[in-house]
């Protein structure tokens, strides 16, 4: 049996969330953001500055695309969706340190960062069960 700090150790150092991976790129941090899911989800939206890169394609394309030595996040839809945890292994078998970003674009959207579309960026506003709604006020 592992013992919980050992687990919970493990589960940080391999998993992200929205918050912590938007922190990082308002502070700068360079971390290469992969978006793992569909043609047709993309479409949809998709977190701000990510790349494309449907999980089957990782193995060949990631090494003409990302540097060597680039931490890497990857999401897919939600939690409910296993295609973030494929994109992860592929990415860690090329060598990448690699991160799942826990609830996917869902939660991306839910807690209201930034999403890309054809239409620009843009926020959609926060899911109060899932972020904070900030209120504004005019003085």
């Amino acid at each position: 049996m592992i013992e919980p700090a050992e687990y919970f150790a493990a589960k940080l150092a391999n998993e992200t969330d929205a918050s912590d991976l938007y922190a990082r790129q308002k502070a700068g941090d360079p971390v290469v953001v992969i978006d793992v899911r569909s043609d047709e989800a993309w479409a949809q939206g998709r977190v701000a500055g990510a790349i494309h890169m449907h999980y089957g394609e990782i193995a060949t394309r990631a090494p003409a695309e990302i540097p060597a030595g680039s931490e890497v996040v990857v999401y897919c839809w939600s939690p409910g969706c296993n295609a973030g945890a494929k994109g992860a292994l592929e990415f860690a078998k090329l060598g990448y340190r690699v991160r799942e970003m826990i609830g996917g674009f869902e939660y991306w959207v839910r807690e209201g960062y930034p999403v890309a579309d054809a239409d620009g960026i843009h926020r959609r506003p926060v899911d109060p069960l899932t972020g904070v709604a900030r209120i504004r006020t005019h003085a």
